[in-house]
């Protein structure tokens, strides 16, 4: 299913055509709302890890991380076109709506990996350069090019990509990696399949008619909501973590531990869902408080740190 051949690239007297994109669509090619989330997890690790960065350096490396998220998501779009133009959810996205050509987005999203993978080398670590590359890299390639369509633990899998920005932020700031950072890793890593496999699940149709082999459409609706609970609850033990290993205090531990309950409810809630509820809403309602969840926890860490480090602030000031 391709959606714009490569024919399109030429006009009708046999030259190149220009491109009648829009600033507006190519930033629609970032994917903005799962780059805010990647922004904000990976601003999250760089303040939370020991140590000083210069605030510019600082600035330079959560940009970095923006353009390579967004690179990500570009090269994201470029491949999946052609399912992009099946799928509901996805068929506006720039490349199926016919308003950028492949060529174009294939361009725009390399220039911009090398370019932040660059940047970040040269202006504050080759490590965190390393890491971000990778994490490009396995996105792109290990994700959405091989496990995206060749096997239901895609997600689980695949997921790493999304839950190594906060390990890159510690990074820019140590120059490596450790416990707490990969602490920060797990939480995301864990915390993916639930959020993803409730989504799945009310749109078992889109992917089935793509043949993207998702859990539901796989293992049925039953196997997936038992493991959307099994996943659930270890995303909330691995979030209170950090109250045990010294990242965070007792007051964000209490926080985590409510939230993680919620959590889990809702997964409960997921789990007695009749096979073949056509409404869905409690997969919907719990697909929804999952992003609610991953923000409220990396909130709670950063307010956690700035509580933390507020009276000795006030007392540097009097």
């Amino acid at each position: 299913m391709t959606v714009i051949g490569n024919h399109d690239a030429l006009g009708t007297d046999g030259g190149v055509r220009l491109s009648e994109a829009s600033a507006r669509d190519f930033f629609e090619l970032l994917k903005p709302r799962v780059m805010s989330l990647v922004v904000f997890t990976a601003f999250t690790g760089l303040m939370l890890a020991p140590g000083y960065l210069n605030p510019v350096l600082g600035v330079i490396s959560i940009l970095c991380i923006a353009v390579g998220a967004g690179a990500s998501g570009a090269l994201n779009m470029w491949y999946d076109a052609d399912i992009d133009a099946v799928m509901t959810r996805t068929a506006k996205r720039p490349i199926p709506a016919g308003r950028i050509l492949p060529q174009e987005a294939l361009a725009f999203g390399l220039t911009l990996s090398v370019f932040s993978v660059v940047i970040l080398g040269l202006a504050v670590n080759w490590f965190a350069a390393g890491l971000l590359a990778f994490t490009i890299f396995f996105y792109v390639v290990v994700y959405t090019m091989w496990l995206k369509r060749s096997t239901p633990q895609n997600i689980v899998i695949g997921g790493a990509s999304g839950a190594f920005p906060p390990m890159i932020g510690w990074a820019c700031v140590t120059g490596g990696v450790s416990v707490d950072s990969i602490l920060l890793f797990l939480i995301i890593f864990l915390w993916t399949p639930a959020h993803f496999w409730a989504l799945a699940l009310f749109k078992m149709r889109d992917y089935g008619a793509v043949g993207v082999p998702m859990m539901p459409n796989v293992v049925g609706e039953a196997s997936t909501k038992n493991q959307i609970v099994v996943y659930a609850v270890l995303t909330a033990l691995a979030a209170v973590a950090p109250a045990f290993t010294g990242l965070a205090g007792l007051g964000y531990g209490i926080f985590a531990t409510l939230l993680g309950a919620v959590f889990i409810y809702c997964s409960i809630a997921v789990r007695r869902m009749p096979d073949g509820d056509e409404r869905m809403v409690p997969a919907k309602k719990m697909f929804a408080y999952s992003i609610l969840y991953l923000f409220a926890i990396f909130s709670a860490l950063l307010a956690d740190r700035l509580f933390e480090g507020l009276p000795s602030l006030l007392g540097g000031m009097l």
